[in-house]
């Protein structure tokens, strides 16, 4: 008797069977990978706060000596920023935005009067000032709020869902920061026991230079926001308080952020002050840019993964298409821990074929 275990599947009702379980199998496991991907968002993002608070942590314990203590201070710490941003910030932020809303209409008209806007509008038919207007109608009005967000119930079943996500994220981000170095001992015995040296530097550096890298886009984005926030209160520009808070959420995305950002600050400041203040204001905010690209952020990043502009681009469109901000935070990192992987263990293994 033949001692072949392999079956043969010849007949088509057998091929088909086994493709239809095959696409059910993988329709299963996308649908649970959606259910979860809160989760998993979760998950990625304390991974990364634990990793940007690591170079702070590491300087601190080689003071205090014990790890322990040093996470204490680095969350007391946090925690006092957190209350200084609520009591300072976060009101005069409600009252401003507040205000912006309600001033919208007039914001929206004063820039449609703006002499290249009005050229661009009658250049395409009226169809910039059809856009406009309809958008800034709708936007204002208070009662297409709850539809804009998905209704009354959603809005309050978003905003739990919200709390109960960044309280997940805190409790993560303590626990990765108390247990990251036995989280790396388990990783690092996975690997065969002749490659655990080389693999336990790839994973320090990767560990450092990730932290570095989100730490320092948090800076960068911090001066960024502190600047544009001083120019626009010298400048008399109203709203300087939120779109410095726009500002800084737009310049944590690098490169394509901190354009952004500016341009929505200048044309802002376009329609609301005179052309003289829009033009200080748009050159101050230039200058400010070119000193942070060519001093600031090569100072800051020095030891962070260097990452290419094209791939920056790429990974922060594709990070922000899946998960908005959150998503061209996130990937830009994972981005630089996949190149620093391959630089390190893929071109060597390469090289020695």
């Amino acid at each position: 008797m033949p001692n072949s275990t392999h079956v043969k599947i010849n007949h088509p009702y057998q091929v088909g069977l086994l493709l239809g379980l095959g696409v059910l199998t993988a329709i299963a496991l996308g649908n649970a990978v959606i259910s979860i991907a809160s989760i998993i968002t979760s998950i990625f993002t304390a991974l990364f706060i634990t990793l940007g608070l690591e170079p702070l942590v590491q300087t601190i314990q080689k003071k205090v000596k014990k790890r322990g203590y040093a996470i204490s201070i680095v969350v007391l710490g946090l925690l006092g920023v957190l209350t200084t941003v609520i009591f300072l910030i976060v009101p005069p932020l409600i009252s401003q935005t507040g205000s912006f809303v309600t001033h919208l209409p007039e914001l929206l008209k004063e820039f449609l009067q703006l002499p290249w806007i009005n050229s661009l509008d009658n250049r395409f038919g009226g169809a910039i000032s059809t856009a406009v207007n309809t958008s800034g109608a709708y936007l204002v009005d208070s009662k297409n709020w709850p539809n804009l967000l998905g209704g009354v119930v959603q809005v309050g079943i978003t905003l739990f869902n919200g709390a109960i996500a960044a309280l997940t994220v805190c409790i993560l981000t303590l626990y990765f920061m108390s247990s990251l170095h036995s989280i790396k001992s388990v990783m690092i015995n996975l690997v065969a026991k002749t490659q655990r040296k080389k693999v336990t530097l790839i994973v320090d550096q990767v560990i450092a230079s990730v932290g570095k890298y989100v730490m320092g886009q948090v800076v960068i984005a911090s001066i960024n926001a502190s600047i544009v926030f001083i120019v626009l209160l010298i400048a008399g520009v109203k709203f300087a308080v939120v779109l410095a808070f726009i500002d800084f959420l737009f310049v944590l995305v690098p490169m394509i952020g901190s354009i952004s950002g500016a341009s929505i600050v200048i044309l802002v400041t376009a329609a609301t002050t005179s052309p003289q203040t829009t033009l200080i204001v748009a050159i101050s905010i230039l200058l400010y840019m070119q000193i942070e690209a060519y001093v600031i952020a090569p100072r800051i990043m020095k030891r962070a993964v260097n990452v290419p502009a094209a791939l920056v681009v790429v990974s922060a469109l594709t990070g922000g298409s899946l998960l908005g901000i959150l998503g061209s935070l996130l990937a830009i990192p994972m981005a630089a821990t996949l190149l620093l992987i391959i630089r390190e263990v893929w071109v060597p293994h390469q090289n020695k074929k």
